[in-house]
């Protein structure tokens, strides 16, 4: 996988992005969650998925990784959600649609008029409102470990939900740890220890920018609920969970697959809100199966 960094001006901002393999294959664009930058993606997740002929790109959302960060400071993330979940109109900096428009604009500069789309988390959300609101550009659509937005299935555990809204520790080291805490509460029993601290310090030297997280949650909290507008797709779809997810727990990836027409849905047991090797045989061969429907 190569380790170097693209960038490109689209839609007021900047992105960085990277690619692998062939640009003659076909693209698959990956969209990682709330405040994951592009090296969560597992590197050799990504080289199967070039070995399989396709051309990945990732990229860091905005207020993430090395892409444009919003100035000012976000409002509070608890108070958001708490918005978002009693139906409350919520008004932020950017919405999710802001965000879908980012990634179609980084593939119409990398030359591609569409691609495979997938997404996890808040990217499963990005990718929905892609296939929404620019069908076109979807050749296919796999939602991962996401949800429609429906606030009345916004059920975390109050551990999971603590980890995603705690404030950073102040020491690098501090920060470190807390990351590494965070992803084993969040993920189901195959998580890596070594891999999650090793993750979580790459992160850090990358780029440290937690205010971030607090204008992804309002550009979440901010575009409601997508189980109508999801209704009218036509799109080859697959909708891919874990029985044991305490952030989004699974009745969110079922009520998403429920909501796509002829969507798949694919229930990993034991999986968490994380993506552990164990299923990414079964996950590439679902977008591989996707990628040759018409």
């Amino acid at each position: 996988m190569s380790n170097l960094d693209n960038y490109a001006e689209v839609n007021g901002i900047t992105i960085c992005y990277r690619t692998l393999g062939s640009q003659d294959n076909p693209p698959l664009l990956l969209i990682m969650g709330l405040g994951a930058q592009l090296i969560s993606w597992p590197k050799d997740l990504l080289e199967r998925f070039s070995d399989e002929g396709f051309f990945v790109i990732t990229f860091d959302n905005r207020d993430c990784g090395l892409s444009s960060k919003t100035e000012g400071e976000p409002e509070d993330s608890g108070g958001l959600l708490v918005q978002a979940a009693t139906g409350e109109k919520v008004t932020q900096k950017y919405s999710l649609s802001n965000m879908a428009l980012d990634s179609v604009a980084l593939l119409n500069h990398l030359g591609f008029d569409a691609a495979h789309i997938v997404g996890a988390s808040m990217g499963g959300m990005i990718a929905q409102t892609i296939a929404i609101e620019h069908p076109s550009s979807v050749l296919s659509l796999t939602s991962i470990m996401s949800a429609t937005g429906n606030p009345e299935e916004f059920t975390p555990t109050e551990e999971a939900l603590n980890a995603l809204l705690a404030a950073p520790e102040n020491s690098k080291d501090q920060i470190i740890e807390a990351n590494v805490v965070a992803s084993k509460t969040l993920a189901g029993p195959h998580w890596d220890e070594d891999y999650a601290r090793d993750l979580a310090r790459r992160n850090y030297d990358r780029s440290f920018h937690p205010k971030g997280i607090g204008f992804q949650i309002g550009a979440i909290a901010m575009s409601g609920d997508r189980t109508e507008r999801l209704a009218p797709l036509r799109i080859p779809s697959l909708v891919v969970h874990g029985t044991v997810d305490p952030l989004l727990p699974l009745h969110n990836g079922i009520s998403t697959a429920e909501a796509i027409p002829e969507a798949e849905l694919l229930i990993f047991e034991e999986m968490g809100h994380d993506l552990p090797e164990k299923h990414w045989t079964q996950l590439i061969e679902g977008i591989k199966s996707l990628s040759n429907k018409k």
